[in-house]
C-alpha cells in the first residue's frame, strides 16, 4: 500500500521564531488528531531545518524537508546549500524541480536530474515536481511536457533509486492563483503519470509510487481531490502557513 503524504511548502516565509511556533502547533495537532497512517512533511527555509528536526524527534507522523538543494556535493558555490548539509541537520525530504525554481531560476530537466542523483546519494527523499503551464495546456502539449519532465529528470534512475522518490504534480496555472484543477483534471494527469512509471519500471513500482497534487489545495477541496484513485496527498503552499488549515488537510486521510 503506497504512502499517503501531505507536504507543506513554506516557501520564503516566516522568520525563525514564527517558523518554530507554527511547527509546534502542527506537531501538537497531529499528535492529537491524526489517526491514520499518513505522513505530514514540512518543507521549511534552511534556517528552520535543524530546530524543526529536533522538535519532530519521536513523532513518527511528522517529517522535515528542505525546499531545494545544490547539484554539487560541495565546493565554491557561494550562498548554496548541499544535500549533505541538509541531511546532517536531520531533514529527510527535499523538494526538487518546483515550478518556481524552474521559472525564476532557470532549472531545467538536465540540472534536476543531477540534483536528484546528489540528493539520493546523500540519503534524502526527493519530492520531484512536474507540471505544465497554462499555455502548454491550452496548446494541448501538457502530456508531452509532463512525460519529458519524467524521462529527462528521473527516468535515468534504476528501480532501487526511483522507489525513494515522491512525485508531485503541480499544474503551474493553479499555483497561488486560487484556481484549482478539477478533481477530474487532476486524476487524469495522476493516472497518466502512474501509467508512464509503469511503462518504465513495471506495474508494481507504479502502484507503490506516491503521487501528490500541488495546486491551490485547501481544506475545502482536499477531500474531493484525495478521493481520486491516483492522488496520494498534496504539496501544500499557502494553506501550510496556517496550522489549522494544514492539519485539516492531513486529517482527510484519517
Amino acid at each position: 500500500m503506497r504512502k499517503k503524504i501531505v507536504a507543506g511548502n513554506w516557501k520564503m516565509n516566516l522568520d525563525y521564531n514564527e517558523g518554530l511556533s507554527l511547527f509546534s502547533e502542527v506537531i501538537n495537532m497531529v499528535k492529537d488528531e491524526i489517526t491514520g497512517n499518513q505522513q505530514a512533511v514540512v518543507c521549511s527555509p534552511y534556517i528552520h531545518l535543524h530546530s524543526l528536526a529536533q522538535l519532530a524527534k519521536g513523532y513518527t507522523k511528522v517529517s522535515v524537508g528542505a525546499q531545494n538543494a545544490h547539484q554539487a556535493e560541495s565546493g565554491a558555490y557561494t550562498g548554496e546549500i548541499s544535500a549533505k548539509m541538509i541531511k546532517s541537520v536531520g531533514a529527510e525530504y527535499v523538494i526538487l524541480g518546483h515550478s518556481e525554481r524552474r521559472q525564476y531560476f532557470g532549472e531545467d530537466n538536465a540540472l534536476l536530474a543531477k540534483k536528484t542523483d546528489t540528493a539520493l546519494k546523500n540519503g534524502l527523499k526527493p519530492i520531484f515536481c512536474i507540471g505544465e503551464t497554462l499555455q502548454e495546456r491550452e496548446a494541448n502539449q501538457h502530456l508531452d511536457i509532463i512525460k519529458s519532465q519524467l524521462v529527462e529528470g528521473v527516468f535515468h534512475l534504476d528501480e532501487a533509486q526511483f522507489v525513494q522518490l515522491v512525485i508531485a504534480y503541480e499544474p503551474v496555472w493553479a499555483i497561488g492563483t486560487g484556481v484549482t484543477a478539477s478533481s477530474g483534471q487532476a486524476q487524469e494527469i495522476h493516472a497518466f503519470i502512474r501509467k508512464e512509471i509503469a511503462a518504465k519500471y513495471g506495474q508494481a513500482v507504479a502502484e507503490n509510487t506516491t503521487i501528490l497534487y500541488g495546486g491551490s489545495c485547501n481544506p475545502k477541496n482536499a477531500p474531493e481531490l484525495f478521493a481520486c484513485a491516483d492522488i496520494d496527498g498534496g504539496l501544500i503552499g499557502g494553506a501550510s502557513l496556517k496550522s489549522r488549515d494544514f492539519v485539516d488537510i492531513v486529517k482527510v486521510f484519517n
